[in-house]
Formats: structure tokens, C-alpha cells, sequence
């Protein structure tokens, strides 16, 4: 049986290693006074999700986190990256608060220091508040306030206690995945709505992150994520839509966020459905920061395709594929973390979520997740030795869990749920990072 072929002592003595999760995938939503979300909505709806399967119960980490920390802690892990969900601390998304919320949130901090681990908050883990959606949710340039006033609430509760913290997870997938090709919710495919929300992810990013610096926190950064373009073919057309691909994924956040402005080839066709004096927003979008995390998991084949722009269809190449159907591309990993430096210069990097599907057991050898996490964790020691300021790996993700429009199916964890009775079992994989993360 092929392991894990690393040990801490190959990397830096400061190097950290963690693993993930998000709120709604393991908390167990119908819990403790939470608020509905537009993803309750969108797996209500048939067709959207797999099985209309939801996070009412999830892992039922909500109970059972005391348990979910011993893992982290007993697997050697320095951070714990966990996310809150907006409408658990205030149901309605503004307005009155969740007293059991915020206390559930202060507990599970409090769990996390008390274990020696590292809580490295985000903010927004793609659970919008319901009552939020109805009044257009991303589309509203309004979200940025409200989103800004949750941040208020549950930093001042937690804020002084997280080692890190960032506003969105994934604003791609927030703003295009979710309003322009509607996969996930609300479910929209609209190129005007998709110009509004990229551009009010970055604005509420900015605005949440002035609200954490005013309450005097410190470590503040931003969790992107990065898909390889690859041409389908060495035309030109195809290497015209890859390049325009990896603006529109990879080069909008990242432009908006650290140097004022967005790519000039997207906003050649974003730019006429943008909302009226974006560009006075800029200031606000690009707040200084302490931190960039790269959620990097796979690349795409882009070809030229004819209709509306973006003018490009997606396909996948002959490389050997996860369950989610993505290709296994380690070297995207490490094209990443040096592309990234070309906006942050000298910040620190973290790789923030890096991971697999597989559609494995407690019982098995969990080969495949072995060898992909040795597979980009030797492209992360590769930029380390370039010279790239890597200063830690966090897993996606500790536990099996709620896979949003993939149902329950798709496993990525480090711990096998049983989702009939919620036993936690852990894999060869995580015997294995104990065993290679261990302290000398």
C-alpha cells in the first residue's frame, strides 16, 4: 500500500498544516435556531441537487463538534479552518440575532484553543440567509452593508479569538458558478445578475475586512480558487478562450483585490451589465492585507465555442480523474503559487483547500488520496525551494459531508461519516498524515 511520502520535518519549522470544513456542510442546519438558506431552497426545487438532498442534518457537527476537534487535534493538524454561517448568527441575514448561534460559535472557538489548534475563520461559506435572496441577495449592491454588519456581530462575539480570518470562500463560485452557469444557488443564468454579484463579492470582502480591522483584528486575507486553463487544442482560438477562461476564473479576484482593477478582457463583456459607478467601489475592494489563500483542485480544457460571449466550452483531458470527474493536475498547483506572487509580492501563501474525491471506505487502503495529496505537496515544496513565501497546506476536508449539488455522494474526507448513523471513522489517509505530521 502506497502513504503518505512526506513528514513535517521536509518543510520549514513554520510551516503549518491543517485541514477544512464549512458550516453548512457538516453543522446540521436544522439546529439550534438557524435561520433557512437559499441553498434549503435550492435543494427543495427538483432537479438541483442530487437526491434533493440538503444540510438539514449534515454531520450533525453541531453535537458532535467536541468529537470533530479530538480528531483534528489527535491528527497532528496545527489549523483548523471552519467557517460561520450568517444566517445561524442572524436569521434573517440582519436584524435580530441568534443568541444560541453566537454561543454555539464561542463554544467551538473556545474547543479549538483549548486543543492547541489554530481557528482560522471564514466568514461566508456560500449559506445566504433566505429573507436575504428574496430581496435579490448578490444581485443588491445592499448585501455589501449587511454583509459588513454580520461580520460586526459575530467578530465582536469570536473576533478576538481566531488566529485568521477571511470574508468569502470561493468568491467565483459565489458570483459566476452560482449566477452565471447556475449550478449552484440560487440557481441563476443571467449574465447580468453574474456581473452584479462578482462585483458585490469583492465589495462586501472589502467592507467585512474593514469591519475586522476596526475591531482590531489582525491576519486578515482572502480564500480564492484556482482552475488551470489549459487550450483544448494549440489554436488560437482555443488558446484565446483559455486565456480569457483564466480571467474570468482566476485573474477578476485576484486583479480587484490586490491591485484595484478588474482584467481588461472580462470586463470587455462583463462591462456592459455592470452596476452604475462600480469603478468608485475599487478603493473599498482593494483593502490591504495580511494573507492570500489558493483553493486549488484541478484544470480545465477550454475551447472556442460560437453564441454569446464568453465565447468557450469545457472539456476534460486524459489525465486520471477524482469522482467529481476532475482531472489530476499537481503542477497547476505550483503554476498558481507563483502566478499569485505577481499580485501579493511578499505575502504569505497559504494553500487554503487541496483535496479529493474518492469513493472510498474506512476499510480500504485510500491509495488515490494518498497519492494526490503527495502529488501537490511536492509542487508546494517545489515553489518553497523558488523561493514562494508557502507558509502552510490545509485539506479538504477533515469529514465526508454535504457536497452542495452533489448530495452526499462524493467523499472527500480524511474521516469516513456513516451518514445513517453519523459514526466517524477514520481513513487509512488520516492514520497516515498523523503518523507523517507527528512532532519530533
Amino acid at each position: 500500500m502506497s502513504g503518505i511520502s512526506f513528514k513535517r520535518a521536509d518543510f520549514p519549522p513554520d510551516f503549518l498544516f491543517g485541514v477544512a470544513t464549512s458550516a453548512y456542510q457538516i453543522e446540521g442546519h436544522a439546529f439550534g435556531g438557524a435561520g433557512r438558506t437559499h441553498w434549503d431552497d435550492f435543494a427543495a426545487t427538483p432537479g438541483n441537487v442530487v437526491r434533493a438532498e440538503d444540510g438539514a442534518r449534515g454531520c450533525d457537527h453541531y453535537h458532535r463538534w467536541a468529537e470533530d476537534l479530538d480528531l483534528i487535534r489527535d491528527g497532528g493538524f496545527d489549523i483548523y479552518r471552519f467557517s460561520a454561517s450568517w444566517a445561524r448568527v442572524m436569521p434573517d441575514g440582519r436584524g435580530a440575532v441568534n443568541a444560541q448561534g453566537l454561543d454555539f460559535y464561542d463554544r467551538l472557538v473556545d474547543g479549538m484553543l483549548a486543543r492547541g489548534l489554530r481557528p482560522a475563520l471564514t466568514l461566508y461559506h456560500w449559506e445566504l440567509p433566505s429573507a436575504l435572496a428574496d430581496l435579490g441577495g448578490w444581485r443588491n449592491r445592499d448585501i455589501a452593508g449587511w454583509f459588513a454588519d454580520y461580520a460586526q456581530v459575530l467578530c465582536e462575539r469570536i473576533g478576538d479569538r481566531v488566529w485568521s480570518a477571511a470574508p468569502i470562500n470561493e468568491p467565483w463560485c459565489v458570483g459566476w458558478l452560482s449566477h452565471f452557469l447556475g449550478h449552484h444557488a440560487p440557481g441563476l443564468r443571467d449574465i447580468r445578475a453574474a456581473a452584479r454579484a462578482m462585483h458585490h463579492v469583492g465589495l462586501a470582502h472589502g467592507r467585512a475586512t474593514e469591519v475586522m480591522r476596526g475591531l482590531g483584528m489582525g491576519n486578515l486575507g482572502a480564500v480564492c480558487n484556482f482552475e488551470y486553463a489549459l487550450p483544448l487544442t494549440d489554436s488560437a482560438e482555443d488558446r484565446a478562450a483559455a486565456t480569457l477562461y483564466d480571467g474570468i476564473y482566476n485573474r477578476w479576484f485576484l486583479g480587484a483585490m490586490f491591485q484595484g482593477e478588474y482584467p481588461a478582457d472580462v470586463l470587455d463583456g462583463l462591462g456592459p451589465h455592470m452596476p452604475r459607478g462600480w469603478q468608485d467601489d475599487m478603493a473599498t475592494i482593494c483593502q490591504p492585507l495580511d494573507w492570500l489563500g489558493l483553493n486549488y483542485y484541478t484544470c480545465k480544457r477550454i475551447a472556442h465555442a460560437d453564441g454569446p460571449w464568453p465565447h468557450l466550452s469545457e472539456h476534460v483531458g486524459n489525465l486520471p480523474q477524482t469522482q467529481m470527474g476532475w482531472e489530476i493536475c499537481p503542477e497547476g498547483l505550483h503554476h498558481f503559487l507563483t502566478f499569485a506572487q505577481g499580485y501579493t509580492g511578499d505575502l504569505p501563501l497559504y494553500v487554503t483547500e487541496n483535496g479529493m474525491a474518492n469513493p472510498d471506505q474506512p476499510d480500504q487502503p485510500d491509495a488515490a488520496r494518498m497519492e494526490y495529496l503527495n502529488q501537490h505537496l511536492a509542487q508546494a515544496q517545489r515553489a518553497i525551494a523558488e523561493g514562494v513565501a508557502l507558509k502552510g497546506y490545509v485539506i479538504w476536508s477533515l469529514l465526508d459531508n454535504y457536497e452542495w449539488a452533489l448530495g452526499y455522494e462524493k467523499r472527500f474526507g480524511l474521516v469516513h461519516v456513516d451518514f445513517d448513523s453519523l459514526q466517524r471513522r477514520p481513513k487509512a489517509s488520516y492514520l497516515a498524515l498523523k503518523q507523517a505530521l507527528a512532532r519530533a
